[in-house]
């Protein structure tokens, strides 16, 4: 665990953090995975009397603290007072001070998604008119800053080293058993382990100032730190150390135990003389706990991350988890071959049959990744329009597109693959060369055999230079065996190209992996067509209707089941109180009406702990649910809850706020 990373596989690494660092600064700012998806007042609203809360509704559940939602007057100074409270759902309200005289006042909110990412932002209302403002309606994220970069590129190494950590040490005990003892391929395994556990770490150093300020100074404020460990993330990151100490005790078995067991001809340990009781017995225990620690590890990103909220989350969970598994099990295990094929001593040649077995594997990862991909496209998705319409969309087609590249490259690898297997004479050419130059006479020795024993010589008779002469030849030794290889490594030309070709996968996959983080880290097309379809309407549509006689409300929603996307307005009128007509409206995504089996209206006046008070509205016509006489006991700040239903198992409730009266 404590050996030094050999310099060709120090110059991997740095390759895929290089590349990773030019792909994550050529980025804009990540989005959130949660969005604003309504307000009251909403955004731009000119209302006639002071209100007496300001409420935000997003389009998932977010963490709010004390000062996540913040009201600030022409001047500057802050009107709001008390914690935000959530009174439901994804609306999350805060009381203003009585009183507030006409103009302009800002609302600036900063908050975390459910799925870890902070969400910033800012809009405006005014109070009978709009007037000038000295506050700045723009507000920067604290993850659009140093802080926001380097978690950014954090979260690229701890993938990066999942995969080759759990994928190279599958190539090991599925592929190539000789691989445990070579020297290179332990070092990638155990490069992996480092580069997550020291990502680990420093994710969890800033977690707390990418949430909060974005401040470098507050990367070690201890206090931080602490509420860090109370939330899902933090939790997830400390389980994630856990599990990699688990993994540095299965490392040093399988580069231990194991190493020692594993037979010298044989790829494979059901190869030869490998069906000895203790040999299987080892191989069946690391392959066992590898996979539990493995799952353990992929979780710790499913539970706390994007797939921990939105549709479906009990599915989408244990689906993220075997998407990232294949993708270690095709992108470490791809990253070992290349490291095997360039490094492996001559003794110990990765075979054709350890290439085959891992093409093999790579061919169960990559339908893995299709089947789990598709799903994870819907889910993220929604629409056809979302994949040229939104930015996930848009880096959802380059992913698909590089990984149409990897697999055409595969495909000329496994050409290789064959062409290795038909040309068996090739090692036995190379063992009669290597005999050969064994054989030969003392003066017809290779020139840079020669000179190694002329340098002994001459450092034998050098008084006082032993020392450096020993050095030297050591040096010119290494260097010569090192090029013998090499000559003997690059004598079979379908082995020359198989590593060209596996190198241009690992090339592809570099980039693949750094997009892969990218869009993990924005909007899913569905969010942000979601929130738009919003902001239209309260550009178009006010939430409120002071001084017209009745509310009209608007609402997208989205059951998760099929046809459960649509709108559903509410009207209220006279919207006072005493009697008052409802009238609900049900379109679809293109503005048609249509039906559902049931829609259901909730009435609350929080302040006053009134409600909910149950409205059942009457079928009228397709997509038009209406009732007569519905009592308001009282004005205010009233919240409207509708309960659409599509199907037997599939409702969503949405929510808004309108004052009345």
């Amino acid at each position: 665990m404590t050996q030094i990373i050999a310099p060709r596989v120090r110059t991997l690494v740095l390759l895929v953090l290089a590349v990773a660092g030019a792909l994550l600064a050529g980025a804009a700012p990540a989005s959130a995975h949660a969005a604003l998806t309504g307000s009251d007042p909403a955004q731009g609203a000119v209302v006639d009397t002071a209100p007496t809360r300001v409420s935000l509704t997003f389009s998932e559940p977010v963490a709010v603290g004390d000062d996540s939602v913040r009201v600030l007057d022409p001047k500057g100074e802050r009107v709001d007072k008390g914690d935000p409270a959530n009174p439901s759902g994804t609306t999350y309200s805060v009381p203003l001070v009585s009183g507030l005289p006409d103009g302009t006042y800002t609302v600036a909110y900063q908050v975390v998604s459910a799925d870890s990412h902070p969400v910033a932002g800012a809009f405006t209302f005014s109070i009978g008119a709009p007037s000038e403002t000295t506050v700045s309606v723009s507000a920067q994220a604290s993850d659009d800053g140093l802080v926001g970069w380097l978690y950014g590129f954090g979260r690229y190494v701890s993938y990066a080293g999942f995969a080759v950590l759990a994928g190279g040490a599958a190539f090991v005990l599925a592929c190539w058993a000789p691989g445990a003892r070579v020297r290179a391929v332990q070092r990638l395994v155990v490069s992996g382990w480092l580069a997550l556990t020291a990502a680990t770490l420093g994710l969890l150093m800033l977690r707390g100032s990418y949430t909060t300020s974005g401040r470098v100074g507050d990367i070690f404020d201890l206090e931080l730190l602490g509420d860090v460990l109370q939330t899902k993330t933090g939790a997830a990151l400390v389980s994630r150390l856990l599990l990699l100490a688990a993994a540095a005790l299965f490392i040093a078995v399988l580069f231990g135990a194991y190493a020692r067991t594993a037979d010298a001809a044989p790829d494979h340990p059901g190869d030869g003389d490998g069906g000895e009781p203790d040999k299987r017995d080892l191989t069946f225990g690391l392959a066992l706990g590898g996979t539990v620690v493995a799952v353990g590890l992929a979780a710790s990103w499913a539970m706390s991350e994007h797939a921990s909220q939105g549709l479906q989350a009990g599915v989408a969970m244990p689906v993220d988890v075997v998407h990232l598994l294949a993708v270690a099990a095709w992108l470490g295990g791809l990253t070992a071959l290349l490291v095997a094929l360039h490094r492996a001593p001559v003794e110990t040649p990765v075979g054709h049959d350890a290439v085959r077995r891992f093409s093999r594997l790579a061919f169960g990862s990559v339908v893995t990744l299709a089947v789990t991909g598709v799903y994870q496209s819907w889910r993220q998705l929604g629409s056809w329009s979302a994949f040229t319409d939104t930015r996930y969309g848009q880096l959802l087609l380059v992913k698909i597109a590089l990984v149409a590249v990897m697999v055409a490259v595969a495909v000329l690898s496994r050409r290789w693959t064959r062409r290795l297997a038909d040309a068996r004479g090739s090692a036995a050419a190379e063992e009669a060369e290597r005999a050969e130059e064994e054989k030969q006479p003392a003066g017809t020795a290779p020139a840079t055999a020669s000179e190694t024993s002329e340098t002994s010589e001459a450092g034998k008779t050098e008084a006082g230079h032993d020392a450096v002469r020993a050095a030297q030849l050591a040096r010119q030794r290494a260097a010569t065996e090192a090029a013998r290889q090499k000559r003997l490594r690059d004598a079979d030309p379908n082995r020359f190209g198989l590593r060209r070709s596996v190198l241009a996968e690992a090339g592809v996959a570099v980039v693949l992996l750094a997009v892969t983080t990218v869009l993990t880290q924005t909007e899913p097309g569905r969010t942000e067509q979601d929130a738009r379809a919003a902001a239209a309407t309260s550009s178009s549509a006010p939430a409120t209707g002071q001084g017209s006689g009745a509310v009209s409300l608007t609402m997208p929603f989205d059951t998760g089941g099929p046809n459960g996307k649509g709108v559903v307005s509410v009207d209220l009128d006279p919207a006072q109180a005493g009697d008052n007509a409802l009238h609900v409206y049900v379109e679809g995504p293109d503005g048609t009406p249509v039906d559902v089996p049931e829609v259901k209206i909730a009435l609350t006046l929080a302040a006053q702990d009134i409600g909910p008070l149950p409205v059942t509205p009457d079928r009228i016509t397709t997509g038009h649910w209406s009732a007569s006489g519905v009592q308001i006991p009282m004005a205010g700040d009233w919240k409207v809850e509708v309960t659409v239903r599509t199907s037997d198992i599939d409702q969503v409730t949405v929510s808004k706020n309108a004052q009345i009266g």
